[in-house]
């Protein structure tokens, strides 16, 4: 019953917008969203930052636009980075804003849950060409120009039922709105079958291309422990693959929508995974934490402490180690996708750069 309710109050907000009855705002510059229709990870920032690079590498002056979801900024909105300098740490930011403000050059991140505003600051401090919009299919209030909707090629559409009985942030059918379509984790080696995802999904868009992606891990850091890693590889070769993980005990913890995914990562890198600590999504770690995390990794004998990029954001700097850290990235590969989907972002933009 809750969830019929939400989707009706969803549904009833989607119409007054496209009649009119809620007004939407409109920048100046083009507008490019990531979003998906599902509660949890499908990866819109590493997507984010995918986009955002795309979009440099073809000329543009770009910035990125996030809510700072659970940031110290997110009410009162601010700039995380300006590409050279980042102004605010992961408690003020939050995770994800302040990981794109690491990677990311030349590319200004801003942050405020009115993205209208938020946009307005990014505009008058770096004149940008286009603002990419990470997480915001729902964020109705503000008009895009381009909206990507990402999907799990896995289960794209959750247990069909609205939160708080599924997963799904607002109904199927408001999959219309979208452009293009991304779905992501996709295994190539498979293709789309009758009954597949994207059979399914063609019945709910309005015609816009559909892409693969998948989610390739690579080494972001690893963090040098006291004790001396039984390995002999040099640290120069660590941050060039996954080989000397291959055999390694290893202990690993999480804090982030998937858990069970980064677990199966590390398997599929053929790690012997000695034990794994699962924390909520967005979890701020604590002494206590560390203290468990450390004495399980010690029982374990493990080689190496594993987690993700996201995870160490929220890591104070300072921790020592007691065995090396390995810290695991996410970043977005379309396969034999790759140039059509970088096509289609080409020609969107000279397409609204030419009206």
């Amino acid at each position: 019953m809750v969830s019929l309710g939400y989707g009706v109050l969803v549904k009833l907000r989607e119409i007054f917008y496209r009649n009119g009855v809620l007004s939407a705002k409109r920048l100046p510059c083009i507008v490019i969203s990531i979003g998906n229709i599902t509660v949890g990870g499908t990866g819109k920032t590493p997507m984010t930052t995918y986009v955002a690079r795309l979009v440099k590498r073809l000329g543009y002056k770009v910035a990125i636009l996030s809510r700072g979801y659970r940031g110290l900024s997110e009410k009162t909105g601010g700039i995380v980075s300006d590409g050279q300098k980042i102004f605010m740490g992961p408690d003020a930011a939050g995770d994800e804003p302040y990981m794109m403000a690491s990677r990311l050059k030349d590319i200004p991140v801003v942050v405020g849950k009115n993205r209208y505003m938020a946009g307005i600051s990014a505009i008058k401090e770096y004149e940008p060409d286009v603002l990419v919009l990470d997480d915001a299919f729902q964020h109705l209030k503000l008009m895009r120009d381009i909206d990507l909707v990402l999907l799990d090629e896995s289960n794209p559409f959750g247990n069909m039922h609205l939160f708080p009985r599924g997963t799904l942030r607002e109904p199927i059918s408001s999959l219309s709105r979208g452009d293009a379509y991304v779905f992501t984790r996709s295994d190539f080696s498979s293709g789309f079958t009758e009954e597949s995802a994207l059979i399914k999904l063609k019945r709910f868009t309005n015609g816009g291309p559909i892409y693969k992606s998948s989610h390739d891990p690579y080494i972001f850091k690893v963090v040098k422990g006291k004790k001396i890693s039984t390995k002999k590889e040099k640290e120069s070769s660590f941050s060039l693959n996954f080989g000397f993980l291959k055999g390694s005990k290893v202990f690993a913890f999480s804090g982030i929508a998937r858990n069970a995914d980064f677990r199966r990562t590390l398997e599929n890198l053929k790690c012997d995974v000695r034990g794994f600590l699962e924390f909520a999504d967005h979890h701020r770690y604590s002494t206590k934490d560390f203290d468990g995390i450390f004495r399980l990794a010690k029982d374990a004998q493990a080689d190496f402490l594993v987690t993700t990029e996201k995870d160490y954001v929220r890591i104070s700097s300072k921790i020592k180690w007691p065995i090396d850290l390995v810290v695991v990235g996410i970043k977005i590969s379309f396969g034999d996708d790759e140039d059509a989907f970088n096509s289609f972002i080409k020609n969107r933009l000279e397409k609204f750069v030419s009206i």
